[in-house]
């Protein structure tokens, strides 16, 4: 209910979702900055990307980039139903965060590809993590006074 001053319930909630809104996808483009720059520094290093159960196929560049910004607005689709319908929308979400980074490791190692493609591969799902969910959990922090 909104108070004749425009600070009720309707406000904080809209409020609340219009900052994590922002903060996500100011954190998907910094996502999709830092793990394509990490993979360009790994690209550099004599890492190939090369995946031989997908018929031999190289990673491009570009294909890291367009990956971390799906699942990252992914994660923020999640942190936004977290918020609207969770009593601990930050709790829920970092554990829901850390689950879901988990079960991403398994594909980089089961796709068959090298040793160094295979570590740098879950090393950019684990970077990727660690710009999106600490900045949604702070983000959803704000609400409800959520500090797990």
């Amino acid at each position: 209910m909104i108070s004749s001053t425009g600070t009720g319930v309707g406000s904080r909630r809209s409020h609340s979702f219009r900052r994590l809104a922002v903060t996500g996808l100011v954190a998907t483009l910094g996502a999709m900055a830092v793990t394509t720059l990490a993979a360009a520094l790994a690209r550099a290093a004599g890492v190939d990307f090369e995946i031989p159960d997908g018929g031999g196929e190289t990673i491009p560049l570009g294909g890291f980039a367009v990956v971390t910004g799906f699942f990252s607005l992914v994660g923020v689709v999640i942190a936004a139903v977290l918020l609207r319908f969770s009593a601990y929308p930050a709790r829920r979400f970092v554990w829901t965060a850390v689950s879901l980074t988990a079960l991403s490791m398994v594909p980089p190692l089961i796709a068959g590809g090298d040793a160094a493609t295979t570590v740098t591969l879950v090393g950019l799902h684990l970077v990727a993590a660690a710009v999106m969910i600490p900045a949604l959990a702070w983000s959803l922090r704000a609400r409800k006074g959520d500090r797990g």
